[in-house]
């Protein structure tokens, strides 16, 4: 018995053996994980290259059909009276040899086939070379991220959300994030007093993201539009709705053909979301993840066209079917075209076409963007849209703040104090402010401050934010501060961005138009016993406070 019970041990082992050893060489070792995932990343730099190729080769095929054109004009001009010849020659030059004919032709090519271009569906930007680049410039041109995220804005009737959501999509990226992409801000309007007002006002708050490279600013030449009067009427839109969606067809197309040789994804956001913290790194994550590279496009929204992300590499089909069709249809109508015609099958039916769809158009949930506007640019257009996936947004943001008694002579609201807000527990929030009203900051011990951020409104207020707001400090011996860089009047302390007030404070910064005071002290302040922000006018709505952090310097 003993015997035949050892067999069938050693039978049993001889079976399972093997299984539990397949089983545990199959299981993935972090080490294959992280160099799939790098694997993944190379295939989309290497996609990025190819990406760039085709857009020289682009390049090419538009000189080509400039020197044919030049060459055209120069044949007809040779070939007219000898009195005419004149005309021809003041548009062209002096006429060409025929060894630099013959050079030119053999770069063009012999053949007559042509390879269409955006001057075949915007035939008027032949006689305009430089309607393709932005007639408005600021920042620094970066190139060679993962991420490009795309923001176009234009003026609006009533309510701008520009700057809240501008200081939404910059507070949800992390230092590394930031080295890793850029924004590039579209302003569609060829008026150069609206774009420059508009570009200064983002300057002066978001001065250190332009100057960084991870914020730059465009706006298009007019001469890049069309007729816009003479669009034919579809759809039982009216003309006023037909001009704007064509014109947004054609913003958005030029802000994604500036935007695609700049990196690897393109994301399409608007001027009127939030994004969740961390947005970056979980598009990126989900980009990596997916099983296959059939998919042309991840939704991190389920509204319109925001939080789209797409390969760069496909921007160059998407835009020119865009173009192919900008006077016909609205942009989302167009985008879900593309996928119609990639995908499904016309004897099938539609809910094999929404199945095969899918594998190109893959959804992501929770979504990362929240709508947050109102007043459409769509004059006279109530748009109340809000996207059920996003979830609840949090109201405040919690920091760990230096030990400090805290005051204010604005009227609390209910149970929003100020003391809650410091340690983190919930937001500020106090009636209109009047002109010298004060919330102030006064620490245990006397602190060096590295930086600092205070940030007002949130999501459900938007508008209840202080404005003409500064932030002041009391130096610990301010009364030794009257020499060094401190004892120079108010208007040579622009340069350091210091004011050194009557009371002994030196004002440090100043609440930007998005509601938002951030920055770095000088290290020639020192430590400070007490940190104010002022109110330097009268407020127009009640003030909340979502965000306080003082950050210690602890190498002083």
């Amino acid at each position: 018995m003993a015997v035949r019970r050892n067999g069938v041990v050693l039978l049993t082992a001889l079976i399972f053996l093997p299984f539990f050893w397949f089983m545990l060489s199959s299981r993935p070792a972090p080490e294959d994980a992280d160099l799939e995932q790098r694997l993944t990343e190379l295939r989309e730099r290497l996609r990025f290259a190819e990406l760039q190729n085709q857009a020289r080769s682009k390049e090419l095929q538009a000189l080509r059909e400039e020197i044919k054109a030049a060459l055209t004009e120069q044949q007809q001009n040779s070939h007219r009276p000898e009195g005419n010849n004149n005309a021809g020659a003041s548009k062209t030059g002096k006429q060409l040899s025929e060894e630099t004919k013959r050079k030119l032709r053999s770069l063009v090519g012999g053949g007559d086939l042509q390879l269409p271009s955006i001057y075949n569906y915007m035939p008027h930007l032949r006689d305009k070379p430089d309607a393709l680049q932005p007639a408005f410039h600021l920042g620094q041109g970066r190139t060679g991220v993962s991420f490009v995220l795309g923001i176009p804005t234009i003026k609006r009737e009533k309510e701008s959300y520009l700057m809240q959501s501008l200081a939404s999509i910059l507070d949800g990226l992390s230092d590394e994030e930031k080295d890793d992409c850029v924004i590039v801000l579209f302003i569609g309007e060829t008026e150069q007093e609206y774009v420059n007002r508009i570009a200064e006002m983002v300057k002066e708050s978001y001065k250190a993201p332009i100057e960084s490279g991870l914020l730059e600013i465009i706006s298009p030449p007019a001469g890049f539009y069309p007729d816009l009067d003479s669009l034919k009427e579809t759809f039982g839109d009216p003309k006023e709705r037909v001009k704007w969606r064509t014109k947004q067809n054609l913003d958005f197309s030029f802000l994604m053909m500036y935007c695609q040789p700049k990196g690897q994804f393109y994301v399409q956001l608007e001027d009127d979301v939030i994004g969740k913290p961390g947005y970056i790194s979980t598009m990126k994550n989900f980009a990596l993840q997916q099983k296959t590279e059939e998919w042309m496009i991840l939704e991190f929204s389920q509204l319109g066209f925001i939080g789209k992300l797409f390969k760069s590499s496909d921007l160059s089909l998407v835009v020119e079917f865009f173009l192919m069709f900008h006077k016909d249809k609205p942009i989302d109508w167009l985008l879900d075209h593309i996928f119609f015609v990639k995908a499904c099958h016309p004897e099938k039916d539609n809910k094999h076409c929404d199945r095969m769809k899918s594998a190109l158009r893959v959804r992501f949930k929770p979504s990362l963007f929240q709508h947050i506007g109102t007043f459409s640019s769509l004059k006279g257009k109530i748009q109340k849209l809000k996207d059920k996936d996003f979830g609840k947004q949090p109201l405040h943001r919690a920091h760990t703040n230096p030990p400090a008694d805290v005051s204010t002579t604005l009227e609390v609201y209910q149970k929003y104090t100020l003391e809650k807000c410091y340690m983190g527990e919930n937001f500020f929030w106090g009636l209109t402010p009047t002109k010298g009203d004060t919330i102030v900051f006064s620490f245990h011990s006397p602190i060096a401050i590295e930086k600092y951020k205070f940030s007002s409104g949130n999501t459900e207020h938007p508008g209840d934010k202080l404005i003409n707001t500064t932030v002041d400090v009391l130096p610990e011996n301010h009364e030794q501060k009257e020499g060094g860089i401190l004892q120079d009047n108010k208007e040579d302390n622009t340069k350091t961005g210091m004011i050194r007030l009557d009371d002994g404070f030196v004002q440090i910064g100043q609440f930007n138009v998005a509601g938002v005071a951030e920055g770095e002290p000088d290290r020639s302040i020192g430590r400070v016993r007490q940190l104010r922000l002022r109110c330097l006018s009268d407020g127009k709505a009640w003030v909340i406070l979502s965000e306080i952090h003082i950050k210690p310097d602890g190498t002083r």
